[in-house]
Protein backbone atom coordinates (compact mmCIF):
# COMPACT_ATOMS: atom_id res chain seq x y z
CA UNK A 1 0.00 0.00 0.00
CA UNK A 2 1.28 3.46 -0.96
CA UNK A 3 1.51 5.84 1.99
CA UNK A 4 2.69 9.31 2.91
CA UNK A 5 3.32 11.37 5.99
CA UNK A 6 0.88 13.97 4.66
CA UNK A 7 -2.08 13.17 2.44
CA UNK A 8 -4.16 15.96 0.88
CA UNK A 9 -7.46 15.47 -0.91
CA UNK A 10 -8.16 18.44 -3.15
CA UNK A 11 -6.17 20.62 -5.52
CA UNK A 12 -7.58 24.12 -5.15
CA UNK A 13 -6.43 27.11 -3.12
CA UNK A 14 -6.74 25.50 0.35
CA UNK A 15 -4.80 22.41 -0.74
CA UNK A 16 -2.03 24.37 -2.45
CA UNK A 17 -1.59 26.68 0.53
CA UNK A 18 -1.53 23.66 2.84
CA UNK A 19 1.36 22.23 0.82
CA UNK A 20 3.23 25.50 1.22
CA UNK A 21 2.36 25.57 4.94
CA UNK A 22 3.79 22.08 5.36
CA UNK A 23 6.94 22.95 3.46
CA UNK A 24 7.39 26.08 5.60
CA UNK A 25 8.18 23.75 8.50
CA UNK A 26 8.91 20.32 7.04
CA UNK A 27 11.03 20.20 3.89
CA UNK A 28 11.33 16.41 3.65
CA UNK A 29 8.11 14.77 4.85
CA UNK A 30 6.40 12.88 2.02
CA UNK A 31 3.24 14.45 0.57
CA UNK A 32 0.60 12.84 -1.66
CA UNK A 33 -2.12 14.91 -3.33
CA UNK A 34 -5.33 13.39 -4.72
CA UNK A 35 -7.76 15.27 -6.95
CA UNK A 36 -10.69 14.10 -9.04
CA UNK A 37 -9.85 16.86 -11.52
CA UNK A 38 -7.12 16.06 -14.07
CA UNK A 39 -5.82 19.64 -14.30
CA UNK A 40 -2.85 21.35 -12.71
CA UNK A 41 -3.95 23.75 -9.96
CA UNK A 42 -5.89 26.64 -11.48
CA UNK A 43 -7.88 29.66 -10.31
CA UNK A 44 -11.57 28.75 -10.24
CA UNK A 45 -12.75 32.39 -10.49
CA UNK A 46 -11.10 32.53 -13.92
CA UNK A 47 -13.23 29.84 -15.56
CA UNK A 48 -15.73 32.47 -16.73
CA UNK A 49 -12.92 34.30 -18.55
CA UNK A 50 -11.84 31.01 -20.13
CA UNK A 51 -15.40 30.27 -21.27
CA UNK A 52 -15.80 33.82 -22.57
CA UNK A 53 -12.56 33.45 -24.56
CA UNK A 54 -10.83 36.24 -22.66
CA UNK A 55 -8.16 34.00 -21.13
CA UNK A 56 -6.42 30.88 -22.48
CA UNK A 57 -6.14 27.77 -20.35
CA UNK A 58 -2.37 28.08 -19.95
CA UNK A 59 -2.83 31.38 -18.05
CA UNK A 60 -5.28 30.02 -15.48
CA UNK A 61 -2.73 28.38 -13.21
CA UNK A 62 -1.67 30.36 -10.13
CA UNK A 63 1.45 28.26 -9.52
CA UNK A 64 4.23 27.28 -11.93
CA UNK A 65 3.89 23.99 -13.78
CA UNK A 66 6.88 22.78 -11.75
CA UNK A 67 5.05 23.38 -8.44
CA UNK A 68 4.46 19.71 -7.62
CA UNK A 69 8.05 18.73 -8.45
CA UNK A 70 9.49 21.74 -6.62
CA UNK A 71 7.59 20.75 -3.46
CA UNK A 72 8.22 17.01 -3.89
CA UNK A 73 4.55 16.09 -4.27
CA UNK A 74 3.32 12.75 -5.57
CA UNK A 75 0.05 13.44 -7.39
CA UNK A 76 -2.97 11.32 -8.23
CA UNK A 77 -4.81 13.66 -10.61
CA UNK A 78 -8.08 12.62 -12.19
CA UNK A 79 -8.56 10.09 -9.39
CA UNK A 80 -11.45 10.15 -6.93
CA UNK A 81 -11.28 9.22 -3.26
CA UNK A 82 -14.36 7.08 -2.51
CA UNK A 83 -13.67 5.83 1.01
CA UNK A 84 -11.95 6.82 4.25
CA UNK A 85 -10.97 4.42 7.02
CA UNK A 86 -10.10 6.85 9.79
CA UNK A 87 -9.10 4.12 12.27
CA UNK A 88 -6.65 2.49 9.86
CA UNK A 89 -5.57 5.84 8.43
CA UNK A 90 -6.11 5.03 4.80
CA UNK A 91 -8.00 6.37 1.77
CA UNK A 92 -9.55 4.19 -0.93
CA UNK A 93 -9.56 5.47 -4.51
CA UNK A 94 -12.11 4.75 -7.24
CA UNK A 95 -9.91 1.95 -8.64
CA UNK A 96 -9.63 0.41 -5.12
CA UNK A 97 -6.07 1.65 -4.64
CA UNK A 98 -5.38 2.24 -0.94
CA UNK A 99 -3.22 5.12 0.28
CA UNK A 100 -2.12 5.39 3.87
CA UNK A 101 -1.31 8.55 5.83
CA UNK A 102 -0.07 9.92 9.12
CA UNK A 103 -1.88 13.26 8.71
CA UNK A 104 -4.78 13.92 6.35
CA UNK A 105 -6.20 17.19 5.03
CA UNK A 106 -9.70 17.26 3.57
CA UNK A 107 -9.82 20.16 1.11
CA UNK A 108 -12.56 18.72 -1.05
CA UNK A 109 -14.36 22.04 -1.59
CA UNK A 110 -17.99 22.23 -2.57
CA UNK A 111 -20.38 20.66 -5.04
CA UNK A 112 -23.06 22.47 -7.03
CA UNK A 113 -26.58 22.17 -5.68
CA UNK A 114 -28.72 20.69 -8.46
CA UNK A 115 -32.43 20.43 -7.64
CA UNK A 116 -34.60 17.61 -8.95
CA UNK A 117 -36.25 19.05 -12.06
CA UNK A 118 -38.15 17.06 -14.66
CA UNK A 119 -36.12 16.65 -17.84
CA UNK A 120 -32.71 17.18 -16.21
CA UNK A 121 -31.27 14.28 -18.24
CA UNK A 122 -31.40 16.33 -21.46
CA UNK A 123 -28.16 17.27 -23.18
CA UNK A 124 -27.12 20.90 -22.80
CA UNK A 125 -27.73 21.30 -19.05
CA UNK A 126 -24.57 22.10 -17.09
CA UNK A 127 -23.22 23.31 -13.76
CA UNK A 128 -20.38 25.86 -13.67
CA UNK A 129 -17.81 25.41 -10.93
CA UNK A 130 -14.82 23.71 -12.54
CA UNK A 131 -12.58 24.04 -15.57
CA UNK A 132 -14.03 20.78 -16.88
CA UNK A 133 -17.50 22.34 -16.68
CA UNK A 134 -16.29 25.31 -18.73
CA UNK A 135 -14.66 23.03 -21.31
CA UNK A 136 -17.82 20.93 -21.64
CA UNK A 137 -19.99 24.05 -22.06
CA UNK A 138 -17.62 25.49 -24.67
CA UNK A 139 -17.61 22.21 -26.61
CA UNK A 140 -21.42 22.04 -26.52
CA UNK A 141 -21.77 25.65 -27.68
CA UNK A 142 -19.43 25.10 -30.61
CA UNK A 143 -21.04 21.81 -31.64
CA UNK A 144 -24.64 23.00 -31.42
CA UNK A 145 -24.48 26.63 -32.52
CA UNK A 146 -26.07 27.85 -29.27
CA UNK A 147 -27.85 31.17 -29.62
CA UNK A 148 -29.99 31.43 -26.46
CA UNK A 149 -29.24 30.37 -22.89
CA UNK A 150 -30.93 30.33 -19.50
CA UNK A 151 -28.88 30.73 -16.33
CA UNK A 152 -30.73 29.40 -13.30
CA UNK A 153 -29.48 31.43 -10.34
CA UNK A 154 -28.44 35.05 -9.90
CA UNK A 155 -25.58 34.63 -7.44
CA UNK A 156 -21.86 35.06 -8.04
CA UNK A 157 -21.48 31.93 -10.17
CA UNK A 158 -24.60 32.66 -12.21
CA UNK A 159 -23.57 36.23 -12.97
CA UNK A 160 -20.05 35.28 -14.05
CA UNK A 161 -21.46 32.54 -16.28
CA UNK A 162 -23.87 35.12 -17.74
CA UNK A 163 -21.07 37.53 -18.58
CA UNK A 164 -19.13 34.76 -20.32
CA UNK A 165 -22.16 33.81 -22.43
CA UNK A 166 -22.90 37.41 -23.35
CA UNK A 167 -19.29 37.90 -24.44
CA UNK A 168 -19.88 34.96 -26.81
CA UNK A 169 -22.90 36.84 -28.20
CA UNK A 170 -25.36 34.35 -26.74
CA UNK A 171 -28.67 35.87 -25.68
CA UNK A 172 -28.96 35.12 -21.96
CA UNK A 173 -31.83 35.14 -19.50
CA UNK A 174 -31.26 34.89 -15.73
CA UNK A 175 -33.97 33.17 -13.68
CA UNK A 176 -33.67 33.97 -9.97
CA UNK A 177 -35.93 32.80 -7.14
CA UNK A 178 -35.14 35.73 -4.84
CA UNK A 179 -36.35 39.30 -5.27
CA UNK A 180 -32.88 40.49 -6.33
CA UNK A 181 -29.56 39.38 -7.77
CA UNK A 182 -26.68 38.50 -5.45
CA UNK A 183 -29.20 38.22 -2.64
CA UNK A 184 -26.63 36.70 -0.26
CA UNK A 185 -24.36 39.75 -0.41
CA UNK A 186 -26.23 42.77 -1.81
CA UNK A 187 -29.34 44.68 -0.79
CA UNK A 188 -32.09 45.75 -3.20
CA UNK A 189 -30.49 49.10 -4.04
CA UNK A 190 -27.15 47.56 -4.94
CA UNK A 191 -28.82 44.79 -6.90
CA UNK A 192 -30.89 47.33 -8.85
CA UNK A 193 -27.72 48.96 -10.17
CA UNK A 194 -26.33 45.59 -11.29
CA UNK A 195 -29.65 44.60 -12.88
CA UNK A 196 -29.84 47.81 -14.91
CA UNK A 197 -26.26 47.33 -16.10
CA UNK A 198 -26.99 43.74 -17.18
CA UNK A 199 -30.14 44.86 -18.98
CA UNK A 200 -28.02 47.45 -20.80
CA UNK A 201 -25.72 44.76 -22.23
CA UNK A 202 -28.66 42.63 -23.36
CA UNK A 203 -29.34 40.31 -20.43
CA UNK A 204 -32.96 39.69 -19.40
CA UNK A 205 -33.72 38.95 -15.73
CA UNK A 206 -36.72 37.10 -14.32
CA UNK A 207 -36.90 37.38 -10.51
CA UNK A 208 -39.08 35.57 -7.98
CA UNK A 209 -39.43 32.68 -10.39
CA UNK A 210 -37.73 29.35 -11.00
CA UNK A 211 -37.62 26.40 -13.40
CA UNK A 212 -40.01 23.51 -12.76
CA UNK A 213 -39.28 21.50 -15.92
CA UNK A 214 -36.84 21.31 -18.80
CA UNK A 215 -38.41 21.00 -22.25
CA UNK A 216 -36.93 18.62 -24.80
CA UNK A 217 -35.85 19.99 -28.16
CA UNK A 218 -34.16 18.11 -31.00
CA UNK A 219 -32.21 14.87 -30.58
CA UNK A 220 -32.47 14.73 -26.80
CA UNK A 221 -31.11 18.25 -26.32
CA UNK A 222 -32.56 21.03 -24.21
CA UNK A 223 -35.16 23.08 -26.09
CA UNK A 224 -36.52 25.32 -23.38
CA UNK A 225 -37.61 25.70 -19.75
CA UNK A 226 -41.02 25.78 -18.09
CA UNK A 227 -41.12 28.25 -15.21
CA UNK A 228 -43.05 28.11 -11.97
CA UNK A 229 -45.53 30.68 -13.28
CA UNK A 230 -46.13 28.39 -16.33
CA UNK A 231 -44.37 30.71 -18.75
CA UNK A 232 -41.89 29.17 -21.18
CA UNK A 233 -38.48 30.26 -22.43
CA UNK A 234 -36.90 28.78 -25.55
CA UNK A 235 -33.19 28.08 -25.11
CA UNK A 236 -30.37 25.90 -26.45
CA UNK A 237 -28.35 25.78 -23.21
CA UNK A 238 -28.98 25.88 -19.45
CA UNK A 239 -26.45 26.59 -16.72
CA UNK A 240 -27.57 25.68 -13.19
CA UNK A 241 -25.94 28.08 -10.73
CA UNK A 242 -28.17 27.95 -7.68
CA UNK A 243 -25.37 27.51 -5.19
CA UNK A 244 -22.59 25.31 -3.84
CA UNK A 245 -22.66 23.03 -0.80
CA UNK A 246 -19.70 21.60 1.15
CA UNK A 247 -18.65 18.21 -0.24
CA UNK A 248 -19.23 16.12 2.88
CA UNK A 249 -20.78 12.88 1.57
CA UNK A 250 -17.30 11.37 1.47
CA UNK A 251 -16.86 11.62 5.26
CA UNK A 252 -20.30 10.56 6.47
CA UNK A 253 -20.08 7.54 8.73
CA UNK A 254 -16.33 7.94 9.33
CA UNK A 255 -16.58 9.48 12.79
CA UNK A 256 -15.81 12.97 11.50
CA UNK A 257 -18.45 15.37 12.82
CA UNK A 258 -20.36 17.32 10.20
CA UNK A 259 -23.25 19.77 10.09
CA UNK A 260 -23.69 21.68 6.85
CA UNK A 261 -19.94 21.36 6.49
CA UNK A 262 -17.11 19.58 8.29
CA UNK A 263 -16.73 20.84 11.86
CA UNK A 264 -13.22 21.86 12.91
CA UNK A 265 -11.56 23.33 16.00
CA UNK A 266 -9.37 26.44 16.20
CA UNK A 267 -6.45 24.44 14.79
CA UNK A 268 -8.61 23.29 11.84
CA UNK A 269 -8.51 19.71 13.13
CA UNK A 270 -11.67 17.67 12.77
CA UNK A 271 -13.23 15.56 15.54
CA UNK A 272 -10.85 12.77 14.48
CA UNK A 273 -7.26 13.26 15.59
CA UNK A 274 -4.71 13.74 12.78
CA UNK A 275 -7.42 14.62 10.23
CA UNK A 276 -7.76 18.29 9.28
CA UNK A 277 -10.07 20.20 6.94
CA UNK A 278 -9.87 23.57 5.21
CA UNK A 279 -11.59 25.63 2.56
CA UNK A 280 -15.13 25.50 1.25
CA UNK A 281 -15.81 22.09 2.83
CA UNK A 282 -15.65 23.37 6.43
CA UNK A 283 -17.94 25.29 8.71
CA UNK A 284 -15.96 28.16 10.17
CA UNK A 285 -16.71 30.81 12.75
CA UNK A 286 -18.07 34.03 11.29
CA UNK A 287 -16.96 36.55 13.89
CA UNK A 288 -19.39 39.22 12.71
CA UNK A 289 -22.57 37.11 12.77
CA UNK A 290 -21.07 35.15 15.70
CA UNK A 291 -21.91 31.63 14.53
CA UNK A 292 -20.47 28.70 12.60
CA UNK A 293 -21.41 28.50 8.94
CA UNK A 294 -19.98 27.49 5.55
CA UNK A 295 -18.21 30.41 3.86
CA UNK A 296 -17.03 29.57 0.34
CA UNK A 297 -14.63 32.49 0.00
CA UNK A 298 -11.17 32.28 -1.56
CA UNK A 299 -9.19 34.41 0.97
CA UNK A 300 -10.56 32.35 3.87
CA UNK A 301 -9.73 29.07 2.11
CA UNK A 302 -6.21 30.30 1.40
CA UNK A 303 -5.54 31.22 5.03
CA UNK A 304 -7.14 28.07 6.40
CA UNK A 305 -5.07 25.91 4.08
CA UNK A 306 -1.75 27.39 5.19
CA UNK A 307 -2.62 27.18 8.89
CA UNK A 308 -3.89 23.61 8.54
CA UNK A 309 -0.73 22.61 6.70
CA UNK A 310 1.50 24.10 9.39
CA UNK A 311 -0.51 22.44 12.14
CA UNK A 312 -0.22 19.07 10.41
CA UNK A 313 3.55 19.32 11.00
CA UNK A 314 3.02 19.88 14.73
CA UNK A 315 2.67 23.66 14.88
CA UNK A 316 -0.04 25.25 17.01
CA UNK A 317 -1.37 28.01 14.77
CA UNK A 318 -4.84 29.25 15.64
CA UNK A 319 -7.45 30.13 13.03
CA UNK A 320 -9.39 32.99 14.58
CA UNK A 321 -12.43 33.00 12.34
CA UNK A 322 -13.64 34.21 8.98
CA UNK A 323 -14.92 37.43 7.49
CA UNK A 324 -17.31 37.36 4.56
CA UNK A 325 -15.75 39.19 1.59
CA UNK A 326 -16.70 39.34 -2.08
CA UNK A 327 -15.23 41.40 -4.88
CA UNK A 328 -16.61 41.03 -8.37
CA UNK A 329 -17.04 43.15 -11.48
CA UNK A 330 -20.36 42.70 -13.26
CA UNK A 331 -21.20 44.45 -16.54
CA UNK A 332 -18.19 46.76 -16.02
CA UNK A 333 -19.38 47.78 -12.53
CA UNK A 334 -17.00 46.87 -9.68
CA UNK A 335 -18.63 45.67 -6.48
CA UNK A 336 -17.30 44.89 -3.02
CA UNK A 337 -19.14 43.53 -0.01
CA UNK A 338 -17.52 42.86 3.36
CA UNK A 339 -18.86 41.52 6.62
CA UNK A 340 -22.54 41.71 7.52
CA UNK A 341 -24.56 43.22 4.67
CA UNK A 342 -27.96 42.00 5.85
CA UNK A 343 -28.76 42.86 9.50
CA UNK A 344 -31.59 40.31 9.38
CA UNK A 345 -28.98 37.55 9.61
CA UNK A 346 -28.47 38.52 13.25
CA UNK A 347 -30.78 36.30 15.30
CA UNK A 348 -30.62 38.36 18.49
CA UNK A 349 -33.35 41.09 18.34
CA UNK A 350 -31.56 43.15 21.01
CA UNK A 351 -28.42 43.17 18.90
CA UNK A 352 -30.44 44.20 15.84
CA UNK A 353 -31.60 47.29 17.72
CA UNK A 354 -27.99 48.42 18.01
CA UNK A 355 -27.49 48.42 14.23
CA UNK A 356 -27.08 51.75 12.43
CA UNK A 357 -26.95 52.10 8.64
CA UNK A 358 -25.29 54.86 6.59
CA UNK A 359 -26.10 55.05 2.85
CA UNK A 360 -25.18 57.14 -0.17
CA UNK A 361 -26.68 56.63 -3.64
CA UNK A 362 -25.66 58.47 -6.82
CA UNK A 363 -27.91 56.63 -9.23
CA UNK A 364 -26.84 58.38 -12.44
CA UNK A 365 -23.20 57.60 -11.70
CA UNK A 366 -24.04 54.02 -10.66
CA UNK A 367 -22.39 54.58 -7.30
CA UNK A 368 -23.80 53.20 -4.06
CA UNK A 369 -22.15 52.99 -0.64
CA UNK A 370 -23.61 51.40 2.47
CA UNK A 371 -21.97 51.06 5.87
CA UNK A 372 -23.45 48.98 8.71
CA UNK A 373 -22.38 50.04 12.19
CA UNK A 374 -22.86 48.45 15.60
CA UNK A 375 -21.89 50.35 18.75
CA UNK A 376 -19.53 52.66 16.83
CA UNK A 377 -17.79 49.82 14.99
CA UNK A 378 -18.22 49.01 11.31
CA UNK A 379 -19.46 45.45 10.83
CA UNK A 380 -20.40 45.53 7.14
CA UNK A 381 -19.93 47.42 3.89
CA UNK A 382 -21.42 47.39 0.38
CA UNK A 383 -19.62 49.38 -2.33
CA UNK A 384 -20.90 49.62 -5.90
CA UNK A 385 -19.15 51.55 -8.66
CA UNK A 386 -16.64 53.26 -6.37
CA UNK A 387 -14.57 50.78 -4.37
CA UNK A 388 -11.31 52.65 -3.68
CA UNK A 389 -11.95 52.76 0.10
CA UNK A 390 -12.67 49.04 0.42
CA UNK A 391 -9.30 48.37 2.03
CA UNK A 392 -9.76 51.07 4.65
CA UNK A 393 -13.26 49.91 5.59
CA UNK A 394 -12.15 46.27 5.70
CA UNK A 395 -9.28 47.17 8.02
CA UNK A 396 -11.63 49.01 10.34
CA UNK A 397 -13.92 45.95 10.44
CA UNK A 398 -11.09 43.51 11.14
CA UNK A 399 -9.55 45.72 13.83
CA UNK A 400 -12.92 46.49 15.45
CA UNK A 401 -11.96 50.15 15.48
CA UNK A 402 -14.08 52.73 17.27
CA UNK A 403 -15.17 55.07 14.47
CA UNK A 404 -17.26 57.47 16.59
CA UNK A 405 -14.88 60.37 15.88
CA UNK A 406 -15.15 59.93 12.08
CA UNK A 407 -18.66 58.48 11.69
CA UNK A 408 -20.00 61.64 10.05
CA UNK A 409 -17.18 61.58 7.49
CA UNK A 410 -17.24 57.91 6.45
CA UNK A 411 -19.19 58.54 3.23
CA UNK A 412 -17.78 61.96 2.35
CA UNK A 413 -15.72 62.37 -0.81
CA UNK A 414 -12.59 63.40 1.07
CA UNK A 415 -12.66 60.49 3.52
CA UNK A 416 -9.43 58.52 3.49
CA UNK A 417 -6.53 57.30 5.59
CA UNK A 418 -5.78 60.77 6.89
CA UNK A 419 -9.34 61.04 8.22
CA UNK A 420 -8.68 58.29 10.75
CA UNK A 421 -7.42 58.86 14.30
CA UNK A 422 -3.66 59.37 14.45
CA UNK A 423 -3.14 56.36 16.73
CA UNK A 424 -4.86 54.09 14.21
CA UNK A 425 -2.88 55.54 11.29
CA UNK A 426 0.35 54.74 13.11
CA UNK A 427 -0.93 51.21 13.65
CA UNK A 428 -1.40 50.87 9.86
CA UNK A 429 1.62 52.67 8.49
CA UNK A 430 5.07 52.66 10.07
CA UNK A 431 8.56 53.06 8.72
CA UNK A 432 11.52 55.40 8.53
CA UNK A 433 10.60 58.76 7.03
CA UNK A 434 6.84 58.12 7.12
CA UNK A 435 4.71 60.75 8.82
CA UNK A 436 1.04 59.93 9.46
Amino acid sequence: MTSAKYLIIGNSIAAINAIEGIRDLDRKGSIILISDEPSHCYSRPLISYYLGEKLPEDRMSYRDQSFYDDHQIQTFLGRRAVGLDAASKKIILDDRTEIGFEKLLLATGGVPFVPEIRGSNLQGIFTFTTLEDAKNIKEFINANHVRRAVVLGGGLIGLKATEALISLKIQTIIVELADRLLSATLDRTASMIIEHALNHIGCAIMKQNTVKAFIEGKDGRIGGVLLEDDSRIHCDLVIIAIGVRPRIDFVRGTGIEVNKGILVDDMLQTSVKSIYAAGDVVECYDYIIEKQRPMAILPNASKQGRIAGQNMTGAKKEYKGSLAMNSIEIAHIPTVSVGLTDPNLIADPERQKRIEVLESLREKEKIYQKIIIEENRIIGVILIGKIDRAGIYTGLIKDKTDISSVKDHLLKEDFGLLSLPKAYRKHLVTGQGIEV
